[in-house]
């Protein structure tokens, strides 16, 4: 039998956690039955992300917007039979691909609770941005699927701007990577408590809120806050408003996540909208449980109250949880997420949904 050809398409091989897993997914495809090539619109020069066992082909292209032409060549000359993309800018651009090249399935790998999201997100009003705004809304209609992360994002594309039919929903979690060692069992809180979020320093992921909450927590505790982002600035200064200089750690960025995690007694995680948050699942897979305010976007798939975590609603209850002196141990918190979002599962996730189409 044939093996499928499948493209998995990425703007780079940097940058968050779409790019990363769509990136990482294809290593796990069955080669037998899937004939899987990685394409990247940018520069080899640019990659931070490890990919081994998968052809990759590079358009060196500064720009999504750039690359149409050479996507047409690669698509003319290689007879893909499924595309996967990520990222709206890049699936909207796919779906009007999906015009010259009928006999292609095209897949949307969408990445955000749009309608939670679009509060915290500046828009431009000008003419250009809301004709980019209708590209995209149009491009997403010619997609032969769109692929959500989570329930939660599947119902916000019924009802959103978009308003992708429900025939063309589908939803795959994101995986976790399986190279995590699980951290050591002390059944205790350090003291100070030892706190941490990794992600943009964007509105949408509300570190406002959880200083706020940190700044009336009485007993001692040490906040990191892994990553970067345009709130950097505000953030900083919210700290130093709050009095929180000695207890608050930034780290920009690093290559060993895993490690500050398991040093960890908790992630908390702010967010008012997520799409299928990577370092919380990256979290549990090293044992260190969660809490997270109720927010759209799949967590309640993810974190079950007291066994790897708690999701709360308000301030109060998110104190409240902290103080708890609650034993956790890291092989059930590891094992909740594990059993449900493990690679292999994942992986044959995509595999049916490619035979299917084809």
């Amino acid at each position: 039998m044939d093996r499928i050809k499948v493209f998995f398409i990425v703007p780079t091989l940097y940058g968050g956690g779409a790019e990363r897993i769509t990136s990482y997914i294809p290593q796990y495809i069955d080669k037998d039955k899937f004939d899987v090539s990685l394409i990247i619109i940018g520069f080899e020069k640019d990659s931070t992300f490890n990919v081994s066992g998968v052809p990759i082909i590079f358009l060196n292209k500064t720009r999504v917007l750039k690359a149409p032409l050479a996507l047409i060549k690669l698509f003319k000359k290689e007879k893909p039979q499924v595309v996967l993309s990520t990222l709206t800018h890049l699936n909207s651009l796919m779906g009007f691909m999906s015009i010259i090249f009928p006999k292609i399935k095209f897949i949307g790998r969408h990445c955000i609770v749009s309608r939670a999201a679009n509060k915290y997100i500046k828009r431009s009003e000008s003419l250009l941005s809301k004709l980019a705004r209708l590209r995209t809304k149009l491009g997403y209609k010619f997609l032969d699927i769109v692929l959500c992360q989570s329930v939660d994002m599947r119902n916000d594309m019924l009802t959103n701007n978009f308003k992708v039919p429900k025939h063309k929903l589908r939803v795959i979690n994101n995986p976790i990577r399986d190279n995590f060692d699980l951290k050591s069992l002390d059944g205790t809180h350090n003291r100070p408590l030892r706190l941490i979020t990794v992600s943009r320093l964007v509105k949408v992921k509300g570190h406002s809120r959880l200083l706020n909450m940190l700044s009336k927590l009485q007993i001692p505790f040490h906040y990191s806050i892994v990553g970067d982002g345009s709130e950097r600035e505000n953030i900083f200064k919210q700290v130093a408003d709050l009095g929180l200089e000695d207890k608050v750690e930034h780290v920009p960025y690093t290559n060993e996540v895993a490690k500050y995690l398991s040093k960890s007694d908790y992630y908390i995680m702010g967010s008012y909208a997520e799409g299928f948050p990577n370092c919380l699942l990256e979290s549990c897979s090293v044992g260190t449980p969660v809490i997270a305010f109720e927010a759209p976007g799949g967590l309640n798939e993810i974190i079950e109250n007291g066994v790897n975590g708690f999701l709360v609603s308000n301030e109060n209850e998110f104190i409240q949880k902290l103080n708890v002196e609650k034993q956790w141990d890291p092989r059930i918190v590891r094992e909740s997420v594990y059993k449900k979002f493990n690679t292999h599962k994942i992986a044959r996730d995509y595999e049916k949904l490619f035979a299917e189409l084809v």
